[in-house]
């Protein structure tokens, strides 16, 4: 039996958006968000935003890698006006339906907080900018700001026309997405001079917004968040982690994974490591900049970037991820493990059938394991160790303790008591899943990964069963 310490003082505050999810059109890879959209009623289909709010992110990302071609006016006003448009890197045509509207009304549906990418500039990939159809879509300083104008200003006409009076008050705005990473892009300089410009036209459009900057390093340059964490205006830097398992000769390709269940499991526990040296890397290039990491996820070989992250190792995996950002929740203001919701990517959260009457939308490992510690989460981050086989981090609000735990022995049960520094306990409720790690989900067993709830005895000590996730609540008695 081992034993979990934790100090009920509370430390740095946390971010609530630690659990966004991304919303990208993704065109012919996945169709993400037509899937989720209603073209014949021109509305979100109501059974997905049933799940969303189960799912409940904090923030919903828009833009990504189709920021980088995208004209945000051809997505406003009357559906019949709307300018359809070549989705230049995932494919096909995106028919520009849902826009800024829809995205405010999908936030306002679901709790959540938007944050839009803009078009800087097409990142200074010129075949996107300029593509060989004569179109133009190069995105300027100018054109952003009026974004924000349209947005936040009360009296702003061309939104007030388009029928929404009320300003929709979007206070978070990321400027440049994944620049750093194609080598015919700008580079740092040029993406700090564009940058600049940026931020002083948005400002100028509504000074209380908050902005985010690319910062990640390039393949052949280490500088990009040290210059971009000097540009005045920006209160963020934005980076984002895709991975594999960081082990050599991995399993997770292909099928392979499903060969030897004990070497998949190994590769999926290492697999966390590699996201607490890039932020370990962010840290040290960034100094006290606070950092955004707007996408993360795995990136397999393999069908549908690998049907293992259907599996609930992967869903264990996840956890682990999510600990790390929750120990790096002082530096970090935004985070996610998951693409949000479509038909095909396994790395989504949400996995929505097509056509869509064929079944109901559900949850993937990692939609499931953000959910969970998203209920459990608390406002302030405590010290918390021990325990032989658990991958634990702790939290508080008020009087209340919240443990999220992955055990990650795939055969044992782990038990474990509890130390709180003296405080006397109320009451445990502990909302766990757990599953076979080779336990794969699909639209039939949709449900196979959802949570129990128990009340456990405060006297008595706590068992998670091997390969489980938990969010633990322990309700302390005031103190006098």
């Amino acid at each position: 039996m081992s034993e979990l310490k934790i100090v009920p003082k509370k430390k740095h505050s946390i971010s609530p958006y630690l659990y966004m999810q991304f919303m990208e059109p993704l065109g012919t890879a996945d169709a993400s968000v037509d899937t989720a959209w209603d073209f014949v009623e021109n509305a979100w289909y109501p059974e997905v935003m049933e799940k969303i709010r189960y799912l409940a992110p904090s923030m919903v990302r828009f833009g990504g890698c189709f920021a980088s071609y995208y004209h945000w006016k051809e997505a406003v006003g009357p559906y019949s006006e709307r300018v359809s448009m070549v989705n230049y890197c995932w494919g096909g045509i995106y028919h520009n339906l849902v826009g800024t509207h829809e995205l405010i009304d999908f936030c306002r549906q679901v709790n959540a907080d938007p944050l839009i990418v803009v078009n800087m500039e097409s990142d200074g990939n010129m075949p996107w900018a300029y593509p060989k159809n004569g179109t133009v879509r190069f995105g300027t300083a100018e054109e952003a700001a009026e974004w924000v104008a349209y947005c936040n200003d009360p009296d702003h006409a061309l939104r007030r026309k388009n029928g929404a009076e009320a300003p929709f008050g979007v206070k978070y705005w990321q400027i440049g997405n994944e620049t750093s990473y194609i080598p015919h892009q700008y580079g740092s300089d040029k993406a700090v001079e564009v940058t600049k410009r940026f931020v002083s036209k948005m400002r100028e459009a509504d000074p209380s917004i908050t902005l985010i900057g690319w910062g990640d390093r390039g393949k052949e340059d280490d500088t990009w968040c040290r210059k971009m964490s000097a540009v005045d205006g920006i209160e963020m830097v934005a980076f984002h982690h895709h991975f594999g398992s960081g082990l050599p000769d991995s399993p997770l390709v292909g099928t392979d994974y499903r060969r030897d269940p004990a070497l998949t499991w190994e590769h999926l526990m290492y697999a966390h490591n590699s996201l607490q040296t890039h932020i370990d890397q962010m840290r040290a290039d960034c100094g006290n900049k606070r950092l955004a990491m707007t996408e993360g996820h795995y990136i397999l070989k393999g069908r549908n970037r690998n049907e293992v992250l259907s599996s609930w190792g992967a869903g264990v995996s996840y956890a682990r991820c999510l600990n790390v950002i929750m120990r790096n929740s002082d530096i970090l203001d935004v985070a996610t493990m998951a693409d949000f919701f479509g038909n095909v990517w396994q790395v989504n959260a949400v996995m929505i059938p097509a056509p869509f009457r064929y079944g109901k939308a559900y949850l993937q490992p990692v939609g499931a394991v953000m959910r969970l510690f998203r209920l459990y989460q608390g406002q302030y981050a405590l010290d918390i160790t021990g325990g032989d086989h658990l991958d634990t981090v702790a939290s508080m609000t008020g009087d209340t303790v919240y443990v999220h735990a992955a055990n990650i022995d795939r055969t044992a049960s782990e038990t474990f008591t509890l130390d709180l520094g003296g405080r006397e306990i109320e009451s445990i409720e502990m909302s766990y899943i757990a599953e076979d790690p080779t336990t794969e989900i699909t639209q039939v067993n949709g449900e196979v990964f959802d949570p129990v709830t128990v009340e456990l005895n405060k006297n008595a000590p706590i068992t998670l069963p091997p390969a489980s996730v938990a969010g633990i609540a322990i309700r302390l008695v005031p103190e006098r």
